[in-house]
């Protein structure tokens, strides 16, 4: 009697894969309703809504447009939303290049912690945020004793909007660096040290141009969640009128006040912003993209010729 070993050497071997065979999903009905599905989702969730926002903010014509644009309490939450991107994203890109450096160069105990913290922002909702702040440092919180004996008062004013930003998109810049800075190691910055490079140079000229792009696009993501936030900023910022409203906060209040046209020309800023920032990350990703594939066109000629 053959034994297992016979007739796994008797058995027929298996006939190969056609090349030509579909993979799961490749049928052209299929393709098709995918492809429609995601169109339809793009048009009905997002052209659609931007096209109302404009359509509804220049119903009037321009020159209403314009008048509800220049309100004075509108160009000042257009002050103040961009006042906050120039504090809060400058702050987020030096705490990302230090955050990142320490978790992806450095053994320490609590490393996992520290990245499980960076990352809280994701999961913790930006109301709950600002009410953290608000029992934190108002009146009658836990420093707010202290605080008012010292004459100093965070919540209610613009301090309190930074505090918030800061706190709501401080992943983003950390988290677009930490992957990459890991995966790339550090073999040319320890090149660099060994020939006697200082460190501020070696970050200068090995890993600076390393991470550029993954750093802008963490600036961008920054950038857009900054000027965007309404749920902790509406919490710590009192709502004053013409002083703590940022655009999100003075669209709502708009709309509350019936106005709105004003409401839909604030809002149509705020997506102008909204679709710079877009163009601007695409930019920045086909511009990696090509710095990656330059060299590997280079090598494919160099081998070739």
């Amino acid at each position: 009697m053959a034994g297992p070993v016979s007739n796994a050497l008797n058995r027929s071997p298996a006939a190969p894969v056609s090349p030509n065979r579909r993979r799961v999903g490749e049928g052209p009905l299929l393709r098709a309703f995918l492809i429609l599905l995601a169109l339809a989702g793009t048009f009905f969730l997002l052209v659609v809504p931007l096209g109302v926002i404009f359509t509804e903010a220049f119903r009037a014509g321009f020159a209403h447009y314009a008048g509800s644009i220049l309100e004075a309490e509108t160009l000042h939450a257009i002050y103040l939303t961009v006042l906050t991107a120039l504090v809060v994203v400058p702050i987020n890109l030096f705490f990302g290049i230090a955050a990142a450096w320490a978790i992806t160069r450095f053994a320490f105990p609590g490393k996992k912690l520290l990245l499980t913290a960076i990352e809280l922002p994701f999961s913790v909702s930006p109301v709950v945020a600002g009410v953290t702040y608000l029992f934190l440092y108002g009146a009658q919180g836990l420093l707010g004793p202290m605080l008012g004996a010292l004459d100093v008062q965070v919540m209610f004013t613009v301090p309190a909007i930074f505090l918030v930003s800061l706190f709501v998109t401080c992943p983003y810049v950390a988290r677009s660096l930490i992957p990459l800075m890991q995966a790339q190691g550090a073999d040319e910055e320890e090149a660099a040290l060994s020939l006697g490079a200082s460190g501020f140079i070696m970050f200068l000229r090995v890993t600076l141009p390393n991470i550029k792009w993954a750093l802008l696009y963490g600036v961008i993501l920054t950038n857009a969640r900054v000027m965007g936030e309404f749920g902790a900023v509406s919490v710590v910022s009192g709502n004053i009128r013409g002083q703590t409203n940022t655009l999100p906060l003075q669209i709502e209040l708009l709309f509350n006040d019936q106005n709105v046209a004003g409401a839909f020309a604030a809002a149509s800023s705020l997506a102008v912003l909204a679709l710079v920032t877009l163009i601007a990350r695409i930019a920045v990703e086909r511009l990696a993209a090509r710095e990656v594939k330059a060299p590997r066109k280079a090598a494919s000629v160099g081998v070739s010729g």
